[in-house]
């Protein structure tokens, strides 16, 4: 039995030996960057300290997971963290959708091409030049103010309003990835025979007809695993924007599980207690993946596996 398996690895591997050498850089990135670094995770159930090692430090078991659960700032956090989810879900989720689709009903392709560009362009903007932007447009003499006092409003400072933090996080977030996540979208829209639609017309149904009945049920597919993937990353807010954005006066609907990490861990240096929590969002995270997974293959029979 064993060496009936080998022998047809061994057969496979002679058979497709340029696509092996071809996905070998991507395996190697994969075990030295994601898997051999889970070997650390172990440190969330120590008293870690450096100069002891992993092998001398203290065993505490679940102890930095109950101070976590006891802090002061846990429900803050988890709350800032699920409402930027859910929010970027119900907002900046269906937006690629809808651009993807007006895109698609675009006849002249020479402004068609020039809006795709101008929409890409700003999910290569670096992220730092983008937080930047926005402070500057957010700041009370920017120009979001310059609109607001046209309109017989008053100068503020928006960035440093807590009840805005969220609106500006997610539309900021709209407008960066709009237009790179509409291509994978794009790409379903172009798999759709077009005897379809021709079939549609010919039973007199208009746009909006073909929209309801023949585009969006040809792309239902990719829309239900593009959400069942956003949904596992449910607790997984970008630390890099947040740190970037946030300050003392917006921690209250700013401050998520990711930044919180990035304080306790990289500035207070409490590596065992970060990294428990850091364990504990992707525990979160991966039963919201096993869930969305399970209920859409019941609901849909689409699913990842």
């Amino acid at each position: 039995m064993k060496n009936t398996i080998f022998s047809k690895i061994k057969r496979d591997l002679k058979l497709n030996k340029s696509l092996y050498i071809l996905v070998l850089p991507v395996l190697i990135f994969y075990i030295i960057f994601h898997y051999k670094p889970m070997y650390g995770a172990i440190i969330a159930f120590m008293d870690y300290n450096p100069r002891l090692g992993i092998k001398g430090s203290e065993w505490v078991g679940f102890a930095q997971f109950i101070r976590f659960f006891n802090s002061p700032y846990f429900v803050r956090i988890l709350r800032n963290t699920v409402l930027l989810s859910v929010y970027g879900i119900i907002f900046g989720f269906p937006a690629p959708i809808i651009l993807a689709l007006l895109l698609n009903e675009l006849k002249q392709k020479k402004f068609k091409k020039t809006v795709q560009t101008a929409t890409y362009l700003t999910h290569f903007i670096s992220l730092v030049v983008v937080t930047g932007i926005i402070k500057e447009f957010t700041q009370s003499t920017g120009l979001i103010n310059d609109i607001i006092e046209f309109f017989g409003g008053t100068r503020t400072s928006l960035i440093q309003n807590p009840g805005l933090y969220r609106t500006i996080y997610i539309t900021s977030d709209i407008w960066q990835e709009i237009g790179w996540g509409s291509i994978i979208y794009l790409a379903a829209l172009s798999g759709i025979d077009e005897q379809l639609y021709e079939a549609a017309s010919i039973d007199g149904a208009n746009r909006w007809d073909k929209l309801l009945h023949v585009t969006l049920p040809g792309i239902s597919t990719t829309i239900i695993i593009m959400l069942i993937l956003r949904l596992g990353q449910i607790l997984g807010s970008s630390y890099e924007k947040t740190i970037l954005l946030y300050n003392e006066a917006t921690y209250e609907t700013a401050d998520v599980i990711a930044s919180y990490i990035y304080r306790v861990g990289i500035l207070e240096r409490n590596w065992s207690y970060s990294t428990a929590i850091g364990l504990f969002n992707s525990f979160i995270n991966f039963i919201f993946l096993i869930v969305a997974n399970k209920l859409s293959k019941k609901v849909s029979e689409t699913s990842l596996w």
